[in-house]
């Protein structure tokens, strides 16, 4: 790898910090999600109720134990950390005029305290948990209220942490709303309640519109503002494979490909495809979509491609095959691929299939690609000794991470860093369970939040430290 890769790990504000009500911050959309399991999805609750377990509320106490994370973090070498902004610790409800200052003030100790350890922060500003407030007001991205409203937020953030922060991404997994079957995503996504009888797809491809409206006016401002600032976009890379060479399996793998290229197309190129157009033609859906929108989104394309990777699905024409779904991360409307296994969360584990993406990407938008996220969700246990054997974590890491450098390697992808999801143990997005463990670093709680919280750094912790020591060459 080149000798500025950026070797890294990502998190999430609304999975690690905890402190939901504190120094001033408003109720996010994240903060009436309840827990949930793999088989039974987690609940979108009509504000905070009595009796009821809210596991990002507490998460891992990062907002309090920042620094000895960070501690951590370092010892273990990143050369990266990707994080996000609690919305609501800037603008509680969204629709102050002026910032909060004591939310100001922890990310600028946060940001401060990862330069003096010689970590480079990585800054996402929507990842999942927007203002509650301006959901039940506005209905969320259904708004186009929501534009000045996100890139006001923006603003302020590029205007405080400019000084400390490079790399910045506009909205996490951006994509993932289109998955309308599991409503939770145009939740995460936009802060979007489906209603009866409505056309989920009308309503999914309005909030985007929007939202790339807002994205490019935010990369457009800190090109204003530094031009040393790199901006990017998060896409959720779920590659879609045939079935079978039939024809018929082919098209609909390259139509559910298309679709998902929908959001990094409009964001790397500036401009809706034209399959998109005709889907909307198609199906006489009304959009607010105005020219000077057009003209926004065409000056606003992004600096880089932010992906994250986990998995790839199947898909067949064929009606009479049983469909088993991708876990809870990708459309129902998959088949089982023989070739792959999966995680114990039902996710198809396919390193392969990760080169096979950074080629599609590179090769259609010729930008640097960042990968933000790539890990794996299992059951650690503490042994008789007192440790976590995570060998298969390490396995899982090391066959990506192989892919990875083939990629850039030998078929010349351009690829500026890797982030491990994550370096710590957090609260699962998809489940809202702590048991779905992902991190490099044992925190221990269990799945109603009770434990000491003490962090064990687990043999996955000292294998990472070795790969980056190594630039990537040490892989065993």
């Amino acid at each position: 790898m080149k000798s500025n890769f950026l070797w890294g790990g990502a998190l999430a504000a609304h999975q690690v910090e905890g402190a939901y009500d504190k120094d001033g911050k408003g109720l996010s959309i994240a903060d009436v999600m309840t827990a949930g399991t793999k088989d039974q999805a987690r609940k979108i609750t009509d504000g905070i109720k009595k009796g009821v377990y809210y596991p990002n509320h507490q998460a891992i106490n990062f907002y309090t134990n920042y620094k000895e994370d960070i501690d951590r973090f370092a010892d273990l070498g990143l050369k990266s950390l990707r994080v996000s902004i609690a919305w609501t610790r800037i603008f509680p409800t969204g629709e102050e005029q002026s910032p909060n200052d004591k939310g100001l003030e922890f990310y600028h100790q946060l940001f401060s305290y990862m330069r003096k350890k010689n970590i480079e922060p990585m800054v996402t500003l929507s990842h999942f948990e927007m203002p509650y407030y301006l959901v039940k007001k506005y209905g969320g991205w259904r708004s186009r209220k929501m534009i000045d409203y996100f890139v006001k937020f923006s603003k302020v953030c590029l205007d405080e942490f400019s000084d400390e922060v490079k790399y910045w991404l506009t909205f996490n997994e951006i994509n993932n709303q289109s998955l309308t079957e599991n409503p939770l995503f145009a939740f995460t996504n936009s802060g979007i309640i489906f209603k009866e009888g409505e056309d989920r797809d009308e309503v999914f491809y309005q909030a985007a519109m929007y939202e790339f409206v807002a994205g490019a006016k935010v990369v457009q401002y800190a090109h204003s503002l530094q031009k040393s600032l790199k901006v990017g976009c998060v896409v959720a890379a779920s590659p879609y494979y045939p079935n079978t060479p039939n024809p018929q399996d082919i098209l609909k793998a390259q139509r559910m490909n298309e679709l998902q290229y929908f959001y990094s197309d409009v964001q790397a190129r500036g401009y809706v495809p034209e399959l998109i157009k005709k889907i909307w033609e198609r199906n006489n859906y009304k959009l607010d979509i105005t020219s000077k929108d057009l003209d926004g989104i065409k000056k606003g394309t992004v600096d880089y491609l932010g992906i994250t990777y986990y998995l790839t699905s199947t898909v067949s024409a064929d009606q009479t095959i049983q469909k088993v779904g991708s876990g809870n991360a990708a459309g129902n409307d998959t088949v089982e691929n023989p070739y792959l296994k999966r995680s114990q969360w039902g996710w198809t584990i396919d390193p392969a299939g990760l080169r096979y993406y950074l080629n599609e990407i590179y090769h259609r938008y010729h930008l640097p690609i960042f990968i933000v996220e790539n890990g794996l969700g299992a059951i650690d246990k503490i042994e008789k000794d007192e440790k976590i054997h995570d060998d298969y974590r390490i396995s899982y890491l090391r066959d990506h991470i192989l892919e990875m450098k083939k990629a850039t390697e030998e078929d010349g992808v351009d690829v500026i860093g890797y982030d491990v999801w994550s370096p710590i143990d957090l609260v699962s997005f998809t489940t809202g369970e702590m048991k779905k463990r992902y991190g490099l670093i044992y925190v221990d709680y269990d799945n109603e939040g009770k434990g000491s919280g003490e962090r064990i750094n687990k043999d996955s912790f000292a294998w990472y430290k070795k790969v980056i020591e190594t630039n990537g060459e040490k892989l065993e």
